[in-house]
């Protein structure tokens, strides 16, 4: 009964709070049962391996700025950033390529369809309006279809009520702005809000290796989310979402044409946002909804490019329940289109139908399965599935498994040959699939105060797509091995702990090698501290080395401290340190990271 009461609660609302947002109030609290939406069916996230929240309280305690910020702690999530600022930002999750993770903003697609990969560009993603993260790692075709391949990432807006600002500056030039305003009542809710960060930055080439210039960064965003509800049956909703940005890059000058200053810049503009009717009618929960996506990048270099891109997906969901038994079903129809450098457009499209299920046998036992069948115009059809079962074993253990599959349709770039200089013919490209298997052990404490869990897993990734000798090819194999470790406690006295570690073992199986930008260990560690009206963490993360292109990139540990301290109970006062230590080190090789800065703020909330 309790957890159809989570499940209910988090299809209306999504927002159970971590236990260090509640300590100031009530020393006492335990650690919720936390619930993750992006299963499309509501379900638990200890019983669902693969599956991680951030939420607001999280991102604020840590004064997280970008996305990328606090995507590192996230085991089994490695973050490429080609330069501090605004440079280059994707992910690989468990050794999957960039392009295999799909990046959603209220539920839109927003991965880059001109991007060679298909990977969306996370340097730009900043946190203010964000009010949740949710992490699947591991197979999601079968919810998602294509660049799910790998996982997905899903980032919630917030529905605001009130006025808040914030206003903080420090290291590097560095300024950060949000003004933001909204109503919300039970039948309607409105707000909108802006922000905007702007820095000097610093070089991206590392200005160890003798490359001095700093390299500045802008970006905007503007926002708004509303709902109406006509009935209680009939409910419409939506949001849009646009940034602009600016960076400053570096490049590879002759006659060297090694990583060194120079005096390229990017200029990007992207909006996301979606449409939707939701409707109770014969005994169904339908969503019908439009999303829409549009990207464009303009590089100004000694090799100049424009890029362009845009997505739109309709979508019919219907949400039931019968014979004990809850499901989901669907279809949607996604079109895209893609304007390469070289002036080439291409429209690739997918229509889709898919179904999940879940079913509780017994009161210790939950299984859920999913299907997808997806039709490409291009490349064919593809069934993929998921299934997974958590039991819950007594003492405070879960026991969880999953199995799922996967695809990748070939990006617009790969399958027109973009960059391609090889005689002809080119090969014909197949599309990625993929299959993962992991099983978890987790375990709470009686008194709710600690909880843990340990995954191990495999993804398979068969026809890997590369580019190899002047064109992209299909190699037969790569593989990751792994496991990861992740905990919480509350600590007593205002405290709380968060750890996680991620083994990682991504290999090409073709050629023995390790995969590039990929460490084989990682793991962070949160000592937070809530109080009265101060409040703060500690966070340290650390990389082994990793193998990447032109050699290795070493291994580094790093720390950085977060503090609030509450004037009243609408004005706030912020302080955050980064690289605590001043630890000069490389998270992509060639690419520095800032040493020691230190930035201070205000925040305000009415």
């Amino acid at each position: 009964m309790t957890r159809s009461i989570l499940y209910a609660t988090a299809a209306a609302v999504l927002f159970p709070l971590p236990a260090h947002a509640r300590q100031a109030d009530n020393p006492d609290a335990t650690l919720p049962e936390v619930v993750v939406t992006a299963t499309r069916l509501p379900a638990i996230v200890a019983d669902t391996p693969g599956a991680r929240v951030i939420d607001r309280a999280a991102i604020d305690q840590r004064g997280a700025v970008f996305a990328a910020d606090i995507l590192s702690d996230v085991p089994g999530l490695s973050v490429v950033r080609s330069g501090a600022f605004g440079g280059l930002a994707q992910v690989r999750m468990r050794g999957a390529s960039p392009g295999k993770t799909l990046v959603l903003i209220d539920g839109v697609p927003v991965n880059d369809a001109a991007e060679i990969n298909g990977a969306f560009d996370l340097s730009g993603l900043e946190l203010s309006d964000i009010e949740r993260i949710e992490v699947l790692s591991g197979p999601q075709s079968s919810l998602w279809g294509s660049d799910a391949i790998g996982g997905v990432i899903a980032f919630a807006t917030r529905e605001l009520g009130g006025f808040g600002a914030d206003l903080e500056a420090g290291s590097f030039g560095t300024v950060r702005g949000r003004l933001a305003a909204g109503v919300s009542t039970g039948q309607y809710g409105f707000g909108a809000w802006v922000s905007h960060f702007a820095t000097d930055g610093i070089s991206a080439a590392d200005e160890a290796d003798g490359n001095p210039e700093a390299d500045s960064f802008t970006s905007t965003t503007i926002g708004a989310r509303g709902r109406y509800a006509f009935t209680p049956r009939l409910v419409v909703d939506g949001s849009i979402r646009w940034t602009e940005s600016d960076v400053d890059l570096d490049g590879y000058p002759a006659p060297a044409y090694s990583l060194a200053d120079t005096l390229d810049t990017q200029s990007s503009e992207q909006w996301s946002g979606f449409g939707r009717l939701r409707l109770n009618a014969l005994g169904l929960a339908h969503q019908l909804s439009v999303s829409a996506s549009d990207i464009s990048r303009e590089t100004v270099s000694s090799f100049p490019s424009v890029f362009e891109a845009d997505r739109q997906v309709f979508r019919w969901q219907a949400d039931g329940s019968a014979a004990s038994i809850d499901f989901v079903v669907g279809a949607e129809r996604e079109d895209a289109e893609g304007s390469l450098s070289g002036g080439r457009t291409e429209k690739p499209g997918t229509t889709s139908a898919f179904a999940t299920a879940r079913v509780d046998p017994t009161d210790r036992l939950s299984l859920t399965g999913a299907l997808r069948f997806d039709d490409t115009d291009d490349f064919g059809s593809k069934t993929t599935g998921r299934v997974s079962g958590a039991f819950d074993a007594g003492a405070g253990f879960v026991l969880s498994a999953a199995w799922g599959t996967g695809f990748k349709a070939p990006s617009i770039s790969q399958s027109v040959c973009d960059f391609c200089y090889a005689p002809l013919p080119w090969p014909v490209l197949r599309p990625e699939t993929a299959e993962g298997h992991e099983g978890a052990i987790g375990w709470r404490s009686a008194d709710g105060g600690m909880e843990g869990r340990v995954t191990a897993y495999r993804l398979e990734v068969e026809e890997q797509i590369t580019y190899v000798a002047g064109r992209y090819v299909n190699i037969a194999r790569t593989t990751t091995d792994g496991v990861e470790l992740e905990g919480r406690a509350r600590l007593g006295g205002g405290f709380d702990l968060s750890l996680a570690y991620a083994w990682t073992d991504a290999r090409d199986e073709t050629t023995g090698a390790r995969l590039l930008r990929v460490p084989e260990q990682a793991g962070s560690a949160t000592l937070g501290w809530s109080g009265d009206r101060l409040s703060g963490a500690l966070t340290v993360r650390s990389e082994s080395d990793q193998d990447d292109s032109g050699g290795v990139r070493e291994a580094f540990v790093t720390a950085n401290l977060n503090a609030s301290y509450a004037v009243t109970d609408k004005v706030a006062l912020t302080a955050r340190i980064e690289n605590l230590a001043d630890e000069r080190y490389q998270q992509v090789l060639g690419y520095g990271e800032p040493g020691r800065s230190g930035y201070v703020g205000i925040r305000l909330r009415y």
